[in-house]
């Protein structure tokens, strides 16, 4: 290849690094990108249309739309809040883009299919609903619908949830106890159990018991938990408890009973 014709392919990329360079601190393919998902009440009209809104009803009432696969009293948007928009709240503008990838929870390759079969699973302690059902399609039409427009490859401000680096002291549940009763029961009950609305629906879902996450659930793990909470808890008041508030909330959470995973029972 002659100098001439590499300089001439190399025009692009030079071109688009000038255009667009990396941000301080960026590495890779973290560009740290802003995303606004479409507004809602944008839906197009038609069968398309119709749905994408049967896939954010499935998303908001999960058990009221998809009742035989779930087991608890938690819906999908118990864990990615505001209609699964919200940023650090594991957003679906910032997941859909990202799959099929490799899953460290399952050593395997997984679909956004089979992630979401994970979140019955585990999170909502139900059955998978299989991969080329109604309530899946309709699942992934909404993914799909409110990610349409976020770069591909690209990290994006907010998507999954804050990893904590570890905290100044070891995380203590009985720090961690004092702080739910003060901050947190007043939504999910000094038990744990949630709250319920006048009519008897589910107002906030428990965070321990038989009606909450399993054992295998991503939530079950204080980490992640504590990545959560520091950044959506209280809910409207994220970001109000400190680093090592959030450990202590997540550890105590994380040490009352609840479902076991699972797949130690071979299910």
């Amino acid at each position: 290849m002659t100098p001439r014709r590499l300089v001439l392919l190399l025009l692009p990329l030079i071109a688009g690094l000038l255009l667009n360079p990396l941000p301080t601190g960026a590495t890779g393919n973290k560009n740290f990108q802003f995303f606004a998902p479409p507004a809602e009440g944008t839906l197009p009209n038609g069968p398309f249309g119709r749905l994408i809104r049967q896939g954010e009803l499935i998303f908001i009432h999960t058990g009221q739309y998809a009742p035989r696969y779930v087991g608890n009293d938690l819906t999908c948007e118990s864990c990615h809040l505001d209609r699964g928009i919200k940023p650090y709240s594991a957003p679906l503008w910032g997941a859909y883009g990202t799959y099929p990838r490799y899953r460290s929870k399952n050593h395997q390759v997984n679909t956004l299919e089979e992630r979401i079969r994970g979140c019955f699973r585990f999170s909502l302690n139900g059955t998978p609903p299989p991969v080329d059902g109604k309530t899946m399609k309709a699942l992934i039409a909404y993914s799909f619908w409110v990610s349409r427009g976020a770069p591909v490859g690209l990290y994006l401000k907010g998507q999954g949830m804050v990893r904590m680096s570890k905290p100044a002291s070891p995380p203590n549940p009985l720090r961690g106890k004092t702080l739910f009763e003060a901050r947190c029961s007043l939504c999910h009950g000094l038990d744990g159990q949630g709250t319920q609305s006048d009519n008897d629906q589910v107002a906030f879902p428990p965070v321990w018991g038989p009606r909450s996450f399993n054992k295998g659930a991503g939530f079950h793990n204080v980490r992640e938990l504590a990545g959560f909470l520091k950044m959506n808890m209280p809910l409207s008041k994220g970001k109000s408890l400190s680093d090592q508030q959030a450990w202590d909330v997540a550890s105590y959470i994380d040490s009352q009973p609840r479902p076991e995973d699972p797949r130690k029972s071979g299910h």
